[in-house]
Order: structure tokens, then C-alpha cells, then sequence
């Protein structure tokens, strides 16, 4: 006889096998079907019986036929690009289509013979195996790795997300802070291997399901989800115009600024100077439930900007996190603690309040997300 933790535990154990396994079975047919689609474009391009017909116009008019949700122009070259990039995937396909009856094969397996030859060129050898493409990396993962152009740096960047188990997230902030080229550069690159494994991002469930990618792939309607990327992009957008249509002294300086802190690079959301105030006030964007580690990285930045650019002349730096967790808004200014009686003194009459940045934020959240 089993008790009620044994109950509790076997339906958790139930729940989280199947849901990884259904995730995956998702993104491989979804990776599959991309490189496909890719294929029959260049397979129509090189031998079609009409291809003079549409000539450059192929892919636009293709997008127009088709008319389907994630076939649009934009994916359908990235298509092709991706199959370019991975010829090595019609490798595992035979195995594939055996259990894939309904799709019309014709000759393709024969043809696939053909593409499979291409996988002897010395750039293809450089990637990793089919096979651990498609179960380890995401489509999301590899439409990251396609616009890299250097074949030893992709080659790079996928070894690492296999031994690392990177999310899309992590892959895509390695690649903006030049890992490959760090790694080159470094005195001690397993010392920065370690510092890498040691803070990177783990892939979950829902990192699959909620990608674009994804969505369009099971026919969802684009209303029903909004994506953490293009919601804190909206946020970060309209937040500069909000901010300057204020009046309040508010100069834009940058957009995602590139900051270095010892071996690593990192990115602040926005950067004003307030000319009021003299000083920069530095925001960050979070999309998910706030965390102390937030306030943490801000108070970073703004050590940061406090030691090497602040001028002499200038009043320390000033953070501002702002939060939509389950469409409610948290906003949380943040100063070094040595700065906290100017902020209260001086700052807090010339900078927005929490109550018109919370309303700023619940306006676009009830925009967003109909």
C-alpha cells in the first residue's frame, strides 16, 4: 500500500516525465519540419518544371499560397538558410518518415541521398551529431546559431549549449557578450568555462511551449500568448516615451548598454541622464516574479556607473526596476546605500512616482494582453 507522499510524488514523477517528453516530441517534429520545408524550397529552386516562372519572387509568392501562421516570408528564408546551414539533419530522417505515412514522399529519399553527400564538406564535419541536434537543441536554440557565419563559432556555441544545458535565453546572452571571442582571449579559459557553467540559465518546459516558434508551429493564435521578449521590448519602448513626455529633466542616453564587469559583459535595459537631477538613472525590465537578485544586479549597475562613469561634477546614479508579475506592476527604486538621504531629499520630488510608473505599466499590460 503507497501513502499520500508516495500518491503526491508518483503523480509529480507522471506529470514531469510526460510533459519533458511531449515538449521534446514538439520541438523534433517542429526542427524537422523546418529543414524540410528548406529543402523543398531549394529542391523547387534548382529542379522545379517551373521555377523561371517565379524566379527571386519564389518565396513571396510561396508565402502567399500558403497563407498559413509561422510560413511567412521572414520563415520561410529562414528556412532555407537553416537548411543550408545543417544539411547533416537528412541524415536521421529516414527513420522518421517511417513512422510519418501521411507525408508524401515521392522520391525524396533518393534525393535525401544526394543532400547527405554535402555532409562530407569539412564545414559540416565541424558541427555536432544530427541526431543530438535534434534532441538537445531547441529550433529556437539553432535560429540563434544560423545568422553566425563562421563555422567553428557555431560549432562552438552548440558543443557549449549541449554540455551546459543552455537555455535560448542563456545562448543568446553568451553570444551578445562574445563567449567564443572571450574564450579565445582569456589567460585562463577553463576559469571562465567554470565561471559560465556556474551562472547559466537551464532550459524549462516553458521555454519551449512559449516560443514563437512553437506557437505558430501547433496553430495558436497570436493573441493568445504574449512572448517574455516582446513584452519587455513593448515595455522598454514605450517606457522612453512615457518617460521624456513627462518633462521631468529626462535625456535618453542608450538602449540595452553594454557594460563590463571583470570577464563578462552586461546589458542595462535604459540609461537617461536627468539634467535636473545630474545624474543617470538606470532601468531595468523584469517580466517575471521579482527577486531579490534583481534588485541585486541593479545595485550593481549602479556601483558601476558610480565608479567609472560618473563625472565629478555628477549626483550618484539612480536605479529603477519595474515588474509585471501576473499583470500586476511592482516598481522599486534603488541608490547606493550611501546615497540614500539624497535620494529621499532631493530625487524624490524630480523622479516619477510608483503610483504614475504602476499605471504606466498596467496600461500596457491591459494593451498587451487582450
Amino acid at each position: 500500500m503507497t501513502n499520500f507522499n508516495a500518491l503526491v510524488s508518483a503523480i509529480q514523477d507522471t506529470n514531469s516525465t510526460l510533459q519533458q517528453s511531449a515538449s521534446k516530441a514538439i520541438n523534433r517534429y517542429m526542427t524537422i519540419r523546418n529543414w524540410l520545408i528548406g529543402f523543398h524550397i531549394v529542391e523547387f529552386e534548382q529542379n522545379g518544371e517551373d521555377r523561371a516562372r517565379y524566379g527571386q519572387r519564389l518565396v513571396e509568392e510561396l508565402a502567399k499560397a500558403l497563407d498559413t501562421a509561422g510560413l511567412s516570408v521572414r520563415s520561410l528564408k529562414l528556412f532555407r538558410q537553416f537548411y543550408f546551414t545543417y544539411p547533416q539533419i537528412g541524415q536521421t530522417l529516414s527513420a522518421q518518415f517511417k513512422s510519418m505515412p501521411s507525408i508524401r514522399l515521392n522520391d525524396l529519399p533518393a534525393k535525401l541521398d544526394k543532400v547527405n553527400a554535402v555532409v562530407n564538406d569539412p564545414n559540416s564535419k565541424l558541427s555536432i551529431d544530427a541526431e543530438v541536434l535534434l534532441s538537445r537543441l531547441s529550433f529556437s536554440h539553432l535560429a540563434l546559431l544560423l545568422p553566425l557565419k563562421e563555422p567553428e563559432k557555431r560549432a562552438f556555441y552548440e558543443r557549449q549549449c549541449v554540455m551546459g544545458n543552455w537555455s535560448v535565453s542563456e545562448l543568446k546572452r553568451q553570444i551578445n557578450t562574445l563567449y567564443y571571442e572571450r574564450s579565445g582571449m582569456s589567460i585562463d579559459p577553463d576559469a571562465l568555462a567554470r565561471s559560465v557553467e556556474e551562472h547559466a540559465q537551464r532550459p524549462s518546459i516553458a521555454d519551449i511551449i512559449k516560443s514563437p516558434f512553437t506557437f505558430e508551429f501547433l496553430g495558436l493564435k497570436a493573441k493568445d500568448v504574449v512572448y517574455e521578449n516582446e513584452l519587455e521590448q513593448a515595455l522598454v519602448d514605450n517606457l522612453e516615451a512615457f518617460l521624456i513626455e513627462l518633462g521631468h529633466g529626462f535625456c535618453f542616453e542608450a538602449k540595452q548598454k553594454r557594460i563590463t564587469m571583470g570577464d563578462e559583459y552586461f546589458f542595462v535595459d535604459l540609461v537617461f541622464y536627468h539634467r535636473i537631477l545630474k545624474c543617470h538613472v538606470l532601468i531595468e525590465l523584469k517580466t517575471n516574479e521579482v527577486r531579490h537578485e534583481h534588485i541585486g544586479q541593479l545595485k550593481t549597475y549602479i556601483n558601476y556607473y558610480k565608479k567609472e562613469i560618473m563625472a565629478r561634477d555628477d549626483n550618484p546614479p539612480v536605479g529603477l526596476l519595474l515588474v509585471t508579475d501576473q499583470n500586476r506592476a511592482l516598481v522599486e527604486y534603488a541608490v547606493a546605500d550611501s546615497d540614500m538621504q539624497l535620494f529621499v531629499s532631493k530625487y524624490v520630488v524630480n523622479l516619477p512616482s510608483k503610483e504614475q510608473l504602476q499605471t504606466f505599466i498596467q496600461n500596457e499590460l491591459a494593451q498587451m494582453r487582450p
